[in-house]
């Protein structure tokens, strides 16, 4: 769902660009599918083939597609040899190689290498990213920096919720607002304790709860229940007034929008070694925002922020506590947010440079289509 979120200002451009061609979208996850098939249309989003050539083949060929483009970094090799023969030209953009995954790509270098070559270009989002793609194999001229898309966010659903639970906290007169998103196994209840650290100094205080994986909201309804603290659900939530409790939000593409509302965020799976969420959102939006220590997964965007004090890292022992300080200390809570709004769209741009390379890729495959029918080029999300 994080690369759909990343790629849709991309798509969104290429579509206005490029009126006559069609763009679809692949997803390999069942949350990615569902918030691409709300932003770009049912007809124009479809799950990616097992990478099978047979499987790939069909697709290939069913779609024609002149531009293949995939979002970060998975390499199936039977897809990039089909879509390369197949004449089309294929560029990786956001790409990354992490902390976990450059040493295995190491040891398979030689035969990376091979897989590598049907990519004609590579966007990496650092200079670290670049060194790495060279390093396992991607030809040096073809790997340039284009920045990190997913400082690009286009927030799009959600915005009659947060009018509703705007209304809903007024009308209970409740506060502060605690946003705590993207919580893996084990985190819930670490963080429903560090709310009630809170609820012990202000009794109004109101924590809204996201995790990060729709087949777990059943056993985070019964860590709420196991807990004690007043709940409730957002699928079966009526408007009620909202004061002293938790709101789970068991929806999907609702969380980015409603950060606007905190006055701290919490970022999960980062509490526990899950490698951490991306912290944009809340920090687009000015939120004060907290992670855990385990954020690897967001190694660059966390040390930028860290490294000008626009992030607060936490553990699971001094979560609560800092939750209280930061909504004690305004002058402090504001100074985190503000710092972490300014490094958000100092950073933007990624979209423009990775527009301008894929423009070029379209117009060197423009010629090989002239007087047929104009293909279809294949944007994508993750694992294309």
């Amino acid at each position: 769902m994080g690369e759909v979120l990343a790629v849709t200002s991309v798509v969104e451009e290429l579509q206005r660009r490029h009126p006559k061609f069609r763009v679809v979208v692949s997803t390999v996850t069942d949350t990615g599918q569902k918030l691409a098939r709300q932003r770009f249309g049912e007809e124009n989003v479809f799950y990616f083939p097992l990478d099978f050539a047979f499987a790939v083949r069909s697709y290939v060929a069913a779609l024609r597609p002149a531009l293949v483009v995939v979002a970060e970094t998975e390499f199936w090799p039977n897809f990039l040899r089909v879509a390369k023969g197949s004449g089309a030209r294929v560029a990786v953009i956001n790409a990354r190689i992490s902390d976990r995954s450059f040493p295995g790509y190491r040891r398979v270098r030689g035969l990376l290498r091979g897989v590598l070559a049907n990519v004609d270009l590579f966007l990496a989002q650092t200079a670290e990213d670049r060194e790495r793609l060279i390093a396992i194999g991607a030809a040096e001229e073809r790997v340039r920096i284009g920045g990190n898309l997913k400082f690009e966010l286009t927030s799009k659903a959600g915005p009659a919720l947060v009018g509703r639970l705007r209304s809903a906290l007024n009308v209970g007169k409740a506060g502060p607002l605690l946003v705590c998103g993207s919580t893996v196994e084990t985190e819930e209840a670490i963080v429903v304790s560090a709310f009630e650290e809170v609820l012990r100094r202000y009794d109004n205080a109101v924590m809204v709860l996201a995790p990060r994986h729709p087949e777990r909201f059943a056993d985070v309804v019964k860590v709420l229940e196991t807990s004690g603290v007043k709940f409730w659900r957002r699928s079966k939530w009526t408007d009620e007034k909202l004061c002293g409790g938790i709101f789970l939000l068991d929806s999907i593409g609702e969380l980015a929008s409603i950060y606007g509302l905190a006055d701290v965020a919490f970022v999960g799976g980062s509490l526990v070694p899950r490698g951490g969420h991306n912290i944009l959102e809340p920090a687009s939006a000015g939120v004060a925002t907290l992670v855990g220590p385990h954020t690897e997964n967001f190694r660059d965007i966390v040390n930028l922020f860290r490294s000008q004090n626009a992030v607060r890292v936490v553990t699971k022992e001094t979560l609560g506590a800092t939750f209280v300080e930061l909504l004690e200390r305004d002058a402090m809570r504001a100074q985190l947010g503000r710092r972490a709004s300014e490094i958000f769209k100092a950073n933007s741009g990624a979209k423009d440079q990775t527009l301008a390379a894929l423009d070029q890729l379209i117009r060197e495959v423009r010629p090989q289509w002239s007087g047929r029918a104009e293909p279809e080029p294949v944007a994508s999300s993750r694992r294309v």
